[in-house]
């Protein structure tokens, strides 16, 4: 992935830092002030899909991870977001996430969120042993400690909280 040069940089640095504040109008005049040929770069599109998930744009954030997708699909990132999205588009639901995060799990196998988004995705639609498994998963490619962690406070995995603890 090319790197973006000043001011480019600089702009999407400060977009990253005012979302960081909580401040997303300021965020997205940093994002304007991108040059054209910049506005697809993948970690401009990152942001951008942030913002759409912070005021809950989903079909904007949709169509974002499409575009993060096409621009970088060496990345994670645009595989968890169009999932993360269509999990909340209006036709969308959790067998479309699902269906749609599956094939990132192969080819990010290493990739713990791919198989914790899987686990919630499988707990929330009662196939919990897949879930189980899943999760399982995200335990072994990432930190034990910091994913239990996380899973008991994640109400899409409620239904395996007792046995998370016993991790």
């Amino acid at each position: 992935m090319q790197t973006l040069e000043p001011p480019d940089s600089h702009h999407l640095d400060a977009a990253i830092g005012w979302l960081g504040l909580g401040c997303a109008d300021d965020s997205r005049t940093e994002l304007e002030k991108i040059s054209a040929v910049n506005q697809l770069h993948a970690d401009v599109l990152e942001v951008r899909w942030t913002l759409c998930a912070h005021d809950q744009r989903w079909n904007d954030a949709l169509t974002i991870a499409e575009l993060e997708l096409q621009t970088a699909p060496e990345e994670s990132s645009g595989w968890l977001h169009r999932a993360y999205a269509l999990r909340r588009v209006r036709d969308g639901g959790l067998p479309q996430a699902w269906e749609a995060l599956l094939p990132a799990a192969e080819k990010f196998p290493a990739e713990p969120v791919i198989a914790y988004n899987l686990s919630c995705y499988a707990c929330q639609m009662e196939q919990l042993d897949s879930a189980r498994t899943w999760l399982h998963r995200a335990i072994n490619a990432g930190k034990k400690d910091a994913i239990k962690k996380m899973a008991l406070a994640d109400d899409d995995l409620k239904s395996l909280w007792q046995e998370i603890q016993e991790f």
